[in-house]
């Protein structure tokens, strides 16, 4: 039997630095997903926020051979999509956050991370952090897009609610859409990453 053919580049990263981090150059694969570890103050957050725009950078950025500086912002990030490890909400409604058929995938999708979809139809104030956090991520893969940054998705999630939402993203990877992950916990870079990366003095390194 041959060789699998290799996965087309999804994401092509090339000299992006600022005056806090980097430089850094990177490749990843359409359906691939990268885990970032290290301490806190390292640069991780910086460095997904950097890829999406967020914080001012210089250097290159490309998904699927798009240059990051042909396009606005707005337009960049639907592409490219950056879910914060405290998520900001604009509205005192969930469902509000939600348009269209983003709500029906959204209530969907609730009972799959152990959410009622009533919480869809309630106020953001009532939720805990960890059914916010799962919200805002619900609200990140309704966008549809091709490249996921994903910050500390589980960080305020117990042992239950942290498997089932591995099980989305490993469902999600596996339909090829690609992800880079900042984790505190090596076991989940080990679970969900293809490659385990660590961030070190404000760069990439192997970890």
């Amino acid at each position: 039997m041959s060789a699998a053919a290799p996965s087309p580049e999804r994401l092509r990263i090339v000299g992006l630095r600022s005056a806090l981090a980097g430089p850094f150059d990177l490749t990843i694969a359409a359906g691939e997903c990268i885990a970032i570890t290290g301490p806190s103050g390292s640069g991780k957050s910086l460095f997904l926020r950097m890829i999406a725009d967020l914080d001012p950078s210089q250097g290159d950025v490309y998904l699927d051979e798009i240059e990051r500086r042909s396009l606005a912002g707005p337009a960049w990030r639907r592409r490219v999509v950056y879910n914060a490890a405290e998520p900001g909400w604009w509205s005192e409604t969930v469902a509000d956050h939600f348009q269209g058929a983003t709500l029906a995938f959204a209530r969907t999708m609730a009972p799959r991370l152990g959410l009622a979809a009533t919480h869809l139809d309630g106020p953001v104030m009532r939720l805990s952090t960890g059914e916010r956090q799962r919200l805002a991520l619900i609200r990140a893969l309704a966008v549809g897009s091709p490249m996921l940054l994903l910050d500390e998705p589980t960080g305020a999630l117990d042992e239950q609610s942290t498997q089932l939402v591995e099980a989305v993203l490993r469902e999600v990877i596996a339909n090829g859409t690609t992800i880079a992950m900042v984790t505190h916990s090596p076991e989940q870079a080990v679970r969900l990453g293809h490659r385990h990366l660590r961030m070190a003095a404000r760069h990439l390194v192997p970890a």
